[in-house]
This record gives structure tokens, sequence and C-alpha cells, in this order.
């Protein structure tokens, strides 16, 4: 089918007009929203405008105060002190041994106990010893039954003795007793002593002095009545005590294990007493003084420090390092340090009276100048200072501070002059 021209010229037209209508309403309808945001955003400006039209051109915003903690400059000593190594030891440690034989009845040790001094700590057999001391016994009764009855039916002769004799007898004590006490004074020699000693005794038996005795020592008397004394001395050992109060360790017995006199059988250590042995080179013994303050730090407690004194100095100085022992009693430890403990030693050497003194931290270093901040107020003041002795903790003050004056120790590092502070505590 052909469409006429005149008819294509008028649906084009409808067509431009359609478009043109369209374009229209849609401008219509945005540029209403255009000017609504414009406007919204004239009317915001304006008002910050307005705002800002109330604050004051001249008005300054402060800075908040830094907080900072200080510690007040004071006169105190400044003790110098020296560093040296040390080991932890004890003085009462001993390892106790079987003084006889037997099998262990009973153990009362064990490894790391507490025991008290008089604790038992072990008890052997004791029977063998037991019947021994009875058998003993026995034999002393017999001696004892035989020389009665010899003295209650023998016939005594009353016998005048010999005026020399009596007159033999004082002379020859006295020269005992005269040679007893040189020989206690260590005037005259054991030979000496022993002949005059001789000579009295052979005066008494002359004299019927020494009847008695001579009588028990042919019944065997005597001897029987030594043996009794050393067969109990053996029964007492069967049972062992602690000598003192300690720890027990090393254990090396068991019970009913049988044991011979001299075997080793566990090591008593007293921890109540501890002492550290510390050494400084011969140049510094000079320094060291009996009661001197000490700290000590060991391996086993990094944060902690120990307290203690110095207790001794050697008088010997080894000859290959030449170093001096000196000897540090510590001051209640509770049962903490162990011997063979390392310490590493800071011992009071020298020491200087009525210095003023600050801490290591409040002074600064700023221009190649020492400086320190003193609160004043609430402003930090920057003050240049003149230094002299210091330590590890403190560092005297010869000018620029006065004793009493908080000097700031911490948050002091990036202060100004002047510049606004709160203390901390």
């Amino acid at each position: 089918m052909i469409i006429p021209k005149k008819t294509l010229n008028v649906i084009l037209i409808v067509l431009v007009l359609a478009v043109a209508a369209y374009f229209l309403g849609v401008k219509k309808i945005i540029q209403p929203k255009e000017k609504q945001q414009v406007g919204e955003t004239t009317g915001g400006g304006q008002a910050a405008a307005g705002a800002a039209s109330t604050a004051s051109p001249d008005q300054k915003v402060e800075a908040a105060p830094l907080p900072v903690k200080v510690e007040p400059a004071r006169r105190a000593d400044l003790v110098m002190t020296l560093k040296s190594p040390g080991e932890a030891y004890t003085d009462l440690k001993i390892t106790l041994k079987a003084e006889v034989g037997g099998e262990v009845k009973n153990l009362y040790a064990a490894e790391g106990k507490f025991v008290k001094a008089g604790e038992p700590l072990l008890e052997l057999d004791d029977t063998r010893y037991r019947l021994n001391l009875e058998l003993l016994e026995a034999a002393r009764l017999k001696s004892l039954s035989e020389m009665f009855l010899e003295r209650q039916y023998a016939v005594a002769e009353a016998a005048e003795v010999p005026a020399g004799v009596i007159e033999k007898l004082k002379v020859t004590q006295s020269a005992f007793e005269k040679a007893a006490a040189a020989f206690d004074k260590g005037l005259i020699a054991r030979e000496e002593y022993e002949k005059a000693r001789a000579a009295y005794e052979m005066c008494l038996i002359e004299a019927g002095r020494k009847k008695d005795e001579i009588m028990a020592t042919s019944k065997n008397l005597t001897q029987t009545e030594i043996n009794i004394k050393l067969s109990r001395l053996d029964l007492e050992k069967t049972r062992l005590a602690a000598p003192f109060s300690g720890v027990l360790t090393d254990i090396k017995i068991s019970l009913g294990e049988r044991v011979d006199p001299g075997r080793e059988l566990f090591t008593l250590v007293d921890l109540s007493k501890i002492k550290v042995k510390a050494r400084v080179l011969e140049s510094e013994i000079g320094k060291m003084k009996a009661g001197r303050q000490v700290d000590l730090r060991f391996s086993a407690y990094p944060d902690r420090i120990f307290k203690g004194t110095v207790e001794s100095v050697s008088p010997i100085v080894n000859s290959e390092d030449k170093t001096c022992a000196v000897f540090i009693l510590l001051a209640g430890p509770g049962g903490e340090i162990r011997p063979g403990m390392h310490a590493e030693v800071e011992i009071a050497a020298d020491i200087y009276a009525g210095k003023l003194l600050v801490p290591q931290e409040a002074v600064l270093v700023r221009g190649g100048r020492k400086l320190v901040f003193v609160v004043e107020g609430d402003l930090a003041k920057w003050r240049y200072v003149q230094t002299g002795l210091e330590n590890d903790k403190f560092v005297e003050i010869t000018d620029g501070v006065a004793a009493g004056e908080p000097v700031i120790v911490e948050g002091h590092f990036t202060l100004a002059h002047d510049a606004k502070v709160t203390i901390q505590k």
C-alpha cells in the first residue's frame, strides 16, 4: 500500500509536536526541584553565617591541662653502690650418717619435709643393743655381789698406817695439785704431770685409801660399768633426731633397709638464715664495711628486691682474680631463697650525706643543657640546673632548684614553658 505524501507530512508534524510537548513537561517538573534545592542551600548558608556572626573574632580556645606526676626535691644521703655477682648459701647444712648398724624400723624423713630441732627422723631395730645392755647389767650385778660378800665376811685387820706414809702422802698430794694447775695453764709437759699423778696414786694405795677401787678393779666391776655406758650410747644411737630445725633433702634410705655404721642417710638444711657470698675487687675492699645495706636480685624473682647487710669481709684476697669475698646476711628470706641461687648484689660503698636530690627521670637535656620542670601553681616552669654526683636512681642538684619544690618526673618530655598542668597522684 502506498501512503500519500500529504498524509506522511501530517504524521511527521504530529510526532514533532508530541516530542516538544513531552520535553516542556519534563522541564516544568525538574525546575521547581532545582529551585527548592538551591533555596535550601542558600538558607542553610545564611543560617551558618548568622551563627558565625554571633561569635567574637577575638575569642581563643584554651588547651586542656596536661597530666603530670611530681616528686619533691629533698635532702638525703646519696648512696653509691658496687655491683657484684653472688651465690646464696647457708652455714647449717649437714649430711646425717648412721652411727650404728641395723635395720630401718621407722622412717620419718621425707624429701622437702620441714622438721624441728629434736624431732625424730629414723629408728633402727634395737633388739640386739638392748640384749647386750641387759647382759652387761647382769655381769655388773654379779661383780657387785662378789665384792659385797668378800667385804662382809673377810677378816679385816685394823693395821695402823705408819706416820712416814702419811707425811709422804701429804707431800705427793701437794706436788700433784701444783702439777695439775701448771698443766692446765700449759706451763709443764704432760709427762711431768703424769709422773706427779702416778706418785700420788702410789701413796694413796700404800696408805690404804684406794682399797675399794682396787677391789672393784679386781672383780672387773670398773670395766663392766664402762661397757654399760658404751652400750647405752649405742642404744641411743639407734634413734636419730634432727640436730636443728630445717628442711630434709637427698634421702638415701628406705624403710626396712639395712644400714651399716657410717652410711649416709639424708641431708638437713637450715633455710632460716641464708647468706650470700659476693666478690669485689681488691681496690674496693676499703669501701666494704660490716653493717652496710645491700640490695639483692635473684633470677627466680626478677621483679623483687631483697634486703641484706654486710656481715663480714674476708681478710684474704684471691691471688688469681684479685678479688675479696664479702659475706652478706639476707634479711628474712622466709624460705624463698635456696642455697646455690645466683644473685646480683648492690652493696652500699660510698655514702654522701645531706645532698639535694631529684629522681633521674626529672632531668632532661635540651640544647645541650640540663633542665627540670617545676610546678608553680598550675603552670610548668622550665629551670636550667647544675648537677653534681649521681647514681642509678637520683641526681644531686647544686643550683636551680630548692628543697621541697615539686619536680615533674612523668609527662614532661613534650612540655613547654608555662604550659598548664594538673598533678596526678
